[in-house]
């Protein structure tokens, strides 16, 4: 299965649906079942932030206890959009969607950037531990039920 690796709070913001798309600067022509994973790495600064911590609180995380270096979800990458415009608070797609609130506070919309849409997001019951790397990368994930 094709394997994402995100670091932290992003991906667990990610998995628990608090923010709806993942940014990247570059685009993939993949579709289909993707697992999330979790970096070794922690954006501390970013946990620091007043709001994120109440997103993660919101699941009964903290800083403290996110996981890090596991697989922790599985999800169907249905599109990879480019962005057309961004305002500060809001970008446009370029399928003429608008971005705002927290999907646009959670993630980086640059210009020429690319949003990863994704549907079917389950965290796994069990988490899978595993070295990530860059890119888009393969792991055997074997799923329960």
């Amino acid at each position: 299965m094709k394997v994402l690796s995100m670091i932290q709070p992003w991906a667990s913001l990610f998995v628990l649906r608090e923010a709806q798309y993942e940014t990247r600067s570059w685009k993939t022509n993949y579709r289909g079942p993707l697992a999330i994973h979790t970096s070794k790495k922690i954006d501390k600064a970013v946990c620091n932030h007043r709001a994120v911590q109440s997103l993660l609180a919101k699941h009964g995380y903290t800083v403290q206890d996110l996981p890090t270096g596991q697989i922790i979800a599985v999800c169907q990458l249905k599109e990879c959009l480019k962005v057309m415009e961004n305002h500060q608070t809001w970008a446009v797609l370029e399928d003429g969607r608008q971005v705002s609130g927290n999907d646009y506070f959670l993630g980086g919309y640059p210009e020429g950037g690319y949003v990863w849409v994704v549907e079917e997001m389950c965290m796994l019951d069990h988490f899978i531990p595993a070295k990530g790397k860059l890119g888009l990368w393969e792991h055997e994930v074997y799923l329960n039920g």
